[in-house]
């Protein structure tokens, strides 16, 4: 099937320049699911497409790439909401930990499709490990022990971001405080497999969960770094994110450089209480960083120094983290917060500008996940991945700089529709996808009889 978009305001956000992109009326012409032509005013004569979709004057951009996501955490919103990092895991943990592999499925299918619905077309995702959340005491593991569950505890996770119809990244935990380290890449590589027997158009690879930051093994950034090495995969960890016992954070960070796992690659998520030497070193080396300004603040975290990391030469993406600590998974939203963030704490609005914002939350995001070359901007060859977006509906008034107006003003208010492939997946906040009722009914079911038959207080 094949589609034409007409009349468009276009944001396209192209890779190798800082332009946004904008035209003011243009046209995309899709086939197979890929962009095939892009450009102003009408397509030339001839040009058709099995179905024209004719948007009358309303804002097409890429569809936003979350480079830090935990979609299994979507029917617990509102948990923890008193704690900070740790208090708030082990509150929402409460319920999750008793869930069955089926039910982790549910629950990820409906995060991914509400990724969809709020313009999220793209997600990096950590999948819940196969070892259970035990409760931190000083920012550390407890002992690092533990049970490890079925395999289909994250098999399972990789089915519903799939079977929703999301362009996923899979990030694989290697508990690796469990086994010896032939057991820990075995379980890896049975993961990877799993997900590259997936359609490589929606999984678009694999990845690994860095857990050196809670770690009780001294060697656990070189077993990240053998896994990276062996199998080809990105690592993205969650690195100096709470203030809590930050010196012992802090010297996490030696590991990792010791371990030469300072390399395009690797990414930071959160990556908030650093130090100038901290970001010198991890920019230095060509590592990367995840930004997640919602959720650091619902948190109370901190935030982060990006424009310090960005004069320093590292590429930033931008994620919105769990859903059940943003609680809604809105991109325009989450920008305006980091753009928010970052001039109050700099006293420069030049420090963060709407436009470098919106590349953080599509293209950039798409670079550090190593998948640029398929999405995060609207360009001939990649997927056609993007959302259709009313700045009428409700009226924002005169566009005086629209792209400045379309991340500022716009929001979940106004979007209309949203494409994968150039395929429609969500008509103003109604998805296409037959699964969607059933995690709806397993969610507001299941869930709350799993926390009356555990008794689990929240």
């Amino acid at each position: 099937m094949s589609l034409l978009v007409t009349n468009a305001r276009l944001i396209t956000v192209p890779a190798g320049t800082d332009d946004p992109g904008y035209i003011e009326r243009g046209y995309m012409l899709v086939e197979s699911g890929r962009i095939t032509a892009i450009g102003s005013g009408d397509p030339a004569p001839g040009v058709t497409a099995d179905e024209t979709l004719d948007v009358d004057g309303k804002f097409v951009a890429p569809g936003f790439v979350s480079s830090h996501s935990h979609l299994f955490t979507s029917g617990s919103r509102g948990l923890g909401v008193d704690q900070t990092l740790y208090g708030w895991c082990t509150s929402m943990f409460s319920v999750l930990n008793n869930a069955s592999p089926d039910q982790i499925y549910w629950a990820t299918l409906h995060g991914s499709l509400d990724f969809l619905a709020n313009g999220v077309t793209t997600a990096y995702n950590f999948t819940d490990p196969l070892l259970p959340w035990e409760p931190m005491v000083d920012g550390k593991r407890a002992d690092g022990g533990g049970i490890l569950r079925e395999h289909a505890w994250h098999t399972r996770q990789a089915d519903g971001c799939l079977d929703a119809g999301l362009r996923f990244v899979d990030s694989i935990a290697l508990d690796a405080t469990v086994g010896t380290d032939d057991e820990i890449f075995a379980r890896f590589e049975a993961s990877l497999d799993h997900v590259l027997a997936m359609d490589p158009d929606l999984a678009l690879g694999a990845s690994i969960m860095g857990q050196v930051q809670w770690s009780t093994r001294p060697d656990a950034a070189e077993i990240e770094v053998a896994v990276m090495d062996r199998f080809g995969v990105t690592n993205q960890a969650h690195f100096l994110e709470t203030y809590e016992a930050i010196e012992h954070q802090q010297t996490k960070f030696q590991l990792y450089k010791n371990a030469g796992a300072l390399r395009p690659g690797m990414m930071f998520g959160h990556f908030i209480q650093t130090t100038p030497e901290i970001i010198a070193d991890a920019a230095a080396g060509g590592a990367s960083m995840s930004w997640q300004p919602a959720s650091n603040g619902r948190l109370a975290s901190g935030i982060a120094h990006v424009p310090e990391m960005l004069e320093q030469g590292m590429r930033v993406g931008m994620g919105l983290d769990d859903q059940a600590c943003t609680d809604v998974a809105d991109p325009w939203q989450n920008m305006r917060m980091g753009m928010f963030m970052q001039r109050a704490r700099t006293h420069d609005p030049l420090s963060m500008m709407p436009e470098r914002v919106l590349r953080l939350h599509t293209l950039g995001g798409a670079e550090i996940m190593g998948v640029d070359d398929r999405v995060g901007s609207l360009e001939v060859g990649k997927f056609a991945d993007f959302v259709v977006v009313d700045p009428r509906k409700p009226d924002i008034g005169p566009l005086w700089n629209p792209v400045r107006s379309y991340v500022l003003a716009c929001g979940l208010r106004n979007l209309q529709q949203v494409y994968v492939g150039g395929k429609l997946v969500n008509d103003r906040g109604v998805s296409t996808n037959p699964l969607a009722e059933e995690a709806t009914r397993v969610l507001h079911e299941e869930l709350p009889a799993l926390a009356e038959e555990f008794g689990v207080i929240l």
